[in-house]
C-alpha cells in the first residue's frame, strides 16, 4: 500500500468520523427543539426517544461506511 493511498484511505475514514458527529449535533438540536416545544411529558418523551433513534443510525451509517471502505480498500 502505498503512502498516498493510506493517507486517502485516512481522510475518508476521517471524513466519515466528522459525517457521524455533525449528525449527532444535529440530532441533538432536532431533539432540544421538540423537548422545549413538547405540550406535555409524553411529547418529550418521545423527543428524547426520537434523539436516541436518530444518534443511533448515525453510528450505525458511519461504521458501514467505515466497513465498506475497509473492503473496497
Amino acid at each position: 500500500m502505498s503512502a498516498l493511498s493510506c493517507v486517502e484511505r485516512g481522510c475518508l475514514f476521517f471524513t466519515a468520523s466528522v459525517k457521524e458527529g455533525f449528525s449527532y449535533v444535529k440530532a441533538f438540536f432536532i431533539g432540544l427543539g421538540k423537548k422545549v416545544t413538547a405540550r406535555n411529558e409524553q411529547e418529550a418523551t418521545k423527543a428524547d426517544l426520537q434523539t436516541a433513534k436518530m444518534q443511533v443510525e448515525a453510528s450505525d451509517e458511519a461504521e458501514e461506511t467505515k466497513k465498506r471502505l475497509d473492503k473496497s480498500m
